[in-house]
């Protein structure tokens, strides 16, 4: 009985023995792995970059004020239409006291001269009547009574001028009432009434009345990377997409590359301009931001791989080519322009080659 047991325990240990190998080779047995086949094909590849900016039109102005003081009265509205010569606002002057009370003393010295050369002439007048002095005298007294009188208009029209920034000599002229520079849109009045305005001079560009533009004529205004911006050149057709408007695309034309760059978080980029093609159909407003597709090259109908088949050893390119059930080789391949997602194949493979794909998994 003792005998048979210990048979029957060492035939067990040997049994398990023999499972644990078993168990082990099993699964260390690998499967053969299996590929997707793909093929290069036929397609239409473009390199292009994207510029992002904005709309903007060719012609903006800015109507500043030529005289200080306050907006008495706004005649217009922001994102009507305007003519050349039309008035914008009205200001009432706001006289300098100082300014004042030096033109109303030139005026009380007029007058005095005005009288003392009233007296003078008529004295000389009679004189000249009774032929006791020439009339070269006459002249002379005749020429300051002139001057006196011209000089108390001058005056008087000063204070005017001064006081209400308009004179009688000077007739509808004035400076006072804001034209347009410009016939477009009104963009921007930045003003209201009652505020105050300083004018425009030579050391204060003044308050602006106005923001004017012809929205007739728009530009795309956008920057782009230094690595791309040595392909562009003036002429080239660009695509607008224009983020208020989904879905329109609008054709541009190149104009303007800048000749130097600046820097913005760590890369130069340079501004270019683009005169875009309206569509009567879509308004256009100002600033309205948008991104500029550029083609820089482009290939049609060329045998194309997927980029994601390529692999790199320095600077060659190769394929994992099927030789066979579950094997490849490597084949390399000469390539051409690459948009990123497809590389034009120059040499090393034809659209009948397998290619290994992506690994299935079950």
């Amino acid at each position: 009985m003792k005998k048979a047991l210990r048979i029957f325990w060492i035939l067990a240990l040997v049994g398990s023995l023999f499972g644990t190998i078993y168990w082990l080779y099993s699964r260390e047995e690998k499967k053969p792995e299996r590929y997707a086949v793909e093929y290069a094909r036929y397609t239409d590849i473009v390199r292009k970059t994207v510029a992002t900016g904005t709309v903007v039109p060719r012609k903006e102005v800015l109507i500043k004020s030529m005289v200080s003081g306050i907006i008495e009265k706004i005649m217009v509205t922001a994102g009507k239409p305007i003519q050349k010569g039309d008035i914008i606002a009205r200001i009432r002057i706001v006289p300098d006291l100082v300014s004042v009370n030096e033109a109303e003393n030139r005026v009380k010295r007029a007058r005095i001269q005005l009288e003392n050369a009233q007296l003078d002439f008529d004295r000389l007048n009679k004189l000249y009547q009774q032929e006791v002095i020439p009339k070269t005298e006459w002249i002379v007294g005749d020429i300051a009574l002139k001057n006196a009188r011209q000089e108390l208009e001058a005056a008087e029209s000063n204070v005017q001028l001064i006081r209400e920034g308009i004179s009688k000599s000077m007739g509808d002229a004035t400076n006072t009432l804001i034209r347009s520079t410009l016939s477009g849109l009104i963009l921007d009045i930045p003003v209201k009434e009652g505020n105050s305005v300083i004018q425009a001079n030579n050391f204060n560009e003044g308050t602006t009345i106005a923001s004017i533009a012809d929205m007739g004529k728009m530009v795309f205004e956008g920057k782009v990377d230094e690595a791309e911006v040595g392909r562009l050149k003036p002429g080239m057709g660009l695509s607008i997409s224009v983020g208020a408007i989904p879905g329109k695309s609008f054709g541009a034309n190149l104009e303007y590359i800048a000749p130097k760059g600046v820097s913005e978080n760590g890369t130069i980029q340079f501004q270019i301009k683009a005169a875009m093609e309206l569509d009567k159909n879509f308004f256009l407003r100002s600033n309205y931001s948008a991104n500029a597709d550029i083609v820089l090259e482009e290939v049609k109908n060329v045998l194309a791989v997927n980029e994601s088949l390529v692999s790199y050893s320095g600077d060659s390119a190769y394929v994992m080519v099927e030789t066979g059930r579950s094997t490849y080789k490597k084949q390399y391949v000469k390539l051409g322009l690459s948009d990123g997602i497809h590389a034009r194949v120059l040499d090393g493979i034809t659209e009948k080659t397998k290619l290994r794909g992506a690994l299935i998994t079950e």
